[in-house]
């Protein structure tokens, strides 16, 4: 009896360490592809600390946000978006995935309608791109949700609810403001 005790717990504490261990090995991120409502396709691979953005979306702000055309905050937040990306054409990308299963002819009438400037999505579309990266985000589906990535795809911010157009354009002026350069602890004088 007590020998198949200490078998059991040598069994038992060898899967508990096994899966400890898995913790440390490095985790294999998928590519996913998203398309837009318009048929433009853009391939994300995931990374530790947010997203490698495809080349037409590297060196720029990104923001992602899950919304819906019958969301009040979500539609409150459209015209900024519109200005934003005029204001920083070139250095910022939005895109948008509507998330509240919007046909997708009803929703290109609303981007036309709105004047959305900006890529727009749907979740039906894109199911894989939203449970990934809503996942990672630890999205839950409240609405809007915003994600906000750096220049380098790194996850700045990731705000739910109505967030104020000043507070994106600060995370935005922040994000493409130069860095300090990293100083060096090595005295470089002869």
């Amino acid at each position: 009896m007590l020998k198949k005790l200490f078998l059991s717990m040598l069994v038992l504490s060898s899967l508990i360490f096994a899966e400890g261990n898995t913790a440390q090995k490095a985790v294999v991120q998928p590519t996913i592809s998203a398309t837009t409502i318009d048929g433009k396709t853009f391939s994300f691979k995931g990374k530790e600390t947010g997203l490698e953005m495809p080349d037409n979306l590297k060196g720029k702000v990104v923001l992602i946000e899950f919304w819906g055309t019958h969301c009040p905050p979500c539609l409150m937040s459209i015209p900024h978006y519109i200005d934003l990306t005029k204001k920083y054409k070139g250095k910022v990308e939005m895109l948008a995935v509507e998330v509240q299963m919007t046909p997708k002819a009803q929703l290109m009438q609303f981007v036309k309608e709105k004047g959305i400037n900006y890529n727009v999505f749907t979740q039906s579309d894109n199911r894989e791109f939203v449970s990934y990266l809503g996942t990672r985000a630890g999205w839950r589906g409240a609405i809007p949700y915003l994600i906000i990535f750096d220049t380098n795809g790194n996850v700045l911010t990731i705000k739910r609810g109505m967030v104020s157009a000043e507070y994106v354009e600060s995370v935005v002026k922040y994000a493409l403001s130069p860095k300090p350069a990293k100083v060096s602890d090595k005295n470089t004088t002869k």
